[in-house]
């Protein structure tokens, strides 16, 4: 079974977009994933097509109806699929949240606009909020293909090494450790000596202790998540 993605748009134009290129655009060709994106504005039922309204107590900018986004989660969503909301307030998007929803069916994603979507929305149809960033975008398209992109590699046959997911920034808690490859001798600069010396435990070594400093120096957050981690591991085996 294929994961499935149906995304909620008012631009339904922009996708795949960069989902129908690369890793993902082979998996989409070969089946390993399909998507529906659906028009919202089909769900309106004026004459205009109107999906938005003004907020309730004033302010500048429109908010999303309720009723018209109820009809089309409820339309295309009567299965098991979790309901993603892309939303600068949500709870940020970490790869261990990616590899549960690879390892799912699909998920159903709404793309907000204007100021955003009526509360009553997210709350009544159990909508799951997520942010790709602390920033603001102009719509949550490009967000649901960052989503999608994160998600879509790790589907089984997706990737042609199984072992480069494993390695790879956040899937140990630490960021990556650099990486060189040919020519030995670039504008001075040389590919470092160890990782040329064909011992596996010494390169090994020197990438973790890499991945450990470049954590430490660029995102002490995740550095500190870590070595609490390590700490509670270490105090689990002495006591054992």
């Amino acid at each position: 079974m294929s994961f499935v993605a149906t995304i909620l748009t008012l631009y339904p134009e922009m996708f795949p977009g960069t989902l129908g290129h690369a890793l993902a655009g082979k998996a989409l060709a070969e089946g390993k994933w399909r998507y529906d994106a659906v028009n919202i504005r089909d769900y309106a039922q004026d004459k205009h097509r109107s999906v938005d309204d003004t907020p309730a107590g004033g302010g500048a900018g429109m908010v999303m109806r309720a009723d018209v986004l109820a009809r089309a989660i409820d339309d295309v969503s009567n299965d098991t699929r979790p309901r993603v909301f892309m939303s600068p307030r949500g709870k940020p998007l970490t790869q261990e949240r990616v590899r549960a929803l690879a390892a799912g069916p699909g998920a159903v994603i709404l793309c907000g606009r204007f100021e955003g979507v009526d509360q009553r929305l997210i709350d009544s149809r159990k909508l799951e909020e997520v942010s790709i960033g602390d920033y603001i975008l102009s719509g949550g398209e490009v967000a649901a293909q960052v989503l999608l992109d994160s998600v879509i590699r790790l589907l089984p046959g997706v990737m042609g090494n199984v072992h480069s997911g494993l390695e790879e920034s956040f899937e140990s808690g630490l960021l990556e450790h650099p990486h060189y490859t040919r020519p030995q001798e670039f504008e001075g600069l040389s590919i470092p000596e160890v990782l040329t010396s064909g011992n596996h435990a010494k390169i090994e070594t020197w990438r973790r202790e890499q991945s450990v400093a470049l954590t430490r120096e660029r995102r002490p957050d995740l550095w500190q998540a870590w070595e609490t981690r390590k700490n509670a591991r270490s105090k689990g085996e002495k006591q054992r």
